[in-house]
Formats: C-alpha cells, structure tokens, sequence
C-alpha cells in the first residue's frame, strides 16, 4: 500500500485517502459548529446536523459578511490547543510515507468557506511557489463537507507543466491561463472522511461553486524539516 500511495502521488501530483479515525474527525467538525452556534444567532441551527449547518451555511450568512466570520471561526480555531496537533494526526501516517517522518508544519491551518455562486471567494490558478513558498512543500487539504465538481477544486496534470510554463512566460492573465489548460486539470471528488495530499507545484484553484451546498475546508503545508526553504522560513 505504501508503495502504491507514492506512484499514484508521484504520478497525478495529488492523492485522496481515506481517514482513519473517523470519530476523532466527527469531534473536530462539531467544534466549528458549536462556535458557529454562538456567534450567529438564530435558533434553528441546534435543530440540524453539523453536516446540514455548514453545507446550508449560506443560508445564514451575508455575502458581504462572510470573510469577517471566516477570519473570526479561524482565529478561533487556531487558538485551539489541540487544534494544529488533531489536523497533523490525521494525515500523519500518509505524510510519512510521502514526505518523510522530520517534518516542518505551517504555523497556521487556512480555512476556505466557498457560498454557492459567490464570486467573492474565488482563488484563481496558481501555484504556491509563485509568491515564495518552498517547492519542497506538500498541502494536506481537508474538506468539513462532501466536495465534488465546482464545489471541489482542481490541479493541474504534472505532464502540462511545461505547458503552462511555456504559457507563463507570455505574461497572460490568470483567466486567460485557465481558459487555455481546464482541459488539462483534475476535478477532485472528495468526502468528508478523506483527505486530499497534494504536490502545490502543481498550478490549482477553484471556480464559482454552481452547486447548491457551501463548502468548507481546511489546508495546511508540510515539508521535510532539512529540505531547503525559500521566502518562508522555518
């Protein structure tokens, strides 16, 4: 299994597995809508699930409100103290074995809450070591919901890397760049359950959410604590 996990990684530039320890992830979804109960007022929320809440969130929120609340739930979040160590354990056994067992962990989880049709949150095609992160760098991205289609995000074929380099050096707009590789790039289909490894030198984003859900998910960066740095420092 562990050699079948680094080929399909090494292969497609990401990999989706399953999580363990289910009840452990129950547990730290609930604590982001017990917060969520508190800061918004309205009643009905302890009527539903924690999976109902944050996929019928935008029902509760503002477009124009929503950055605040995410800054606020992630803030909170992250204050947490067993936050950081929960999120490292459950993909910790899948890093080992891609990226080693000494490892660097971003200081800060990112939150992502995605409203159906809401152009406000939208991250366009990028790679992170466009704006100086290592390329030594792995994401752990963690969905709270299931996420599929243009509710998901998408990463680019590690064979059209060149491509777009080649495209890069046109000095073309982002949009433009989309338009010319979407047909190169990778949905990702994944459950709340599972959680997605992928190599961030690979070009990825997301578009408008045209489903009918909200989406919510985590990211975090690992790398091999001895493997070179770049404008991020250890």
């Amino acid at each position: 299994m562990k050699k079948n996990n680094i080929q399909k990684y090494t292969k497609n530039g990401f990999i989706v597995l399953d999580i363990k320890n289910i009840k452990k992830l129950s547990i730290f979804r609930t604590k982001i809508t017990s917060y969520l109960k508190k800061i918004i007022k309205d009643k009905s929320l302890h009527k539903f699930s924690d999976e109902k809440i944050l996929n019928d969130f935008h029902k509760y929120i503002k477009k124009t409100n929503l950055n605040d609340l995410r800054i606020k739930v992630y803030n909170h979040l992250n204050s947490l103290k067993s936050f950081k160590k929960d999120y490292y354990d459950f993909s910790k056994e899948y890093l080992y074995e891609i990226v080693g067992n000494e490892l660097a962990m971003q200081q800060k989880i990112n939150l992502s809450i995605q409203l159906p049709r809401d152009k406000s949150s939208l991250l366009p095609i990028h790679s992170d070591t466009w704006s100086g992160d290592s390329p030594f760098e792995t994401v752990v991205w963690m969905p709270m919901v299931n996420c599929y289609k243009s509710k998901s995000m998408y990463i680019l074929n590690p064979r059209k890397i060149n491509y777009v380099n080649s495209l890069l050096k046109k000095n073309i707009s982002t949009d433009q760049l989309f338009s010319k590789i979407k047909k190169n790039v990778n949905w990702i289909d994944i459950k709340f359950g599972q959680v997605l490894i992928f190599n961030q030198n690979l070009p990825h984003g997301n578009v408008v959410n045209l489903e009918k859900d909200t989406r919510w998910s985590f990211n975090c960066r690992f790398k091999g604590i001895f493997t070179p740095y770049k404008d991020k420092k250890i």
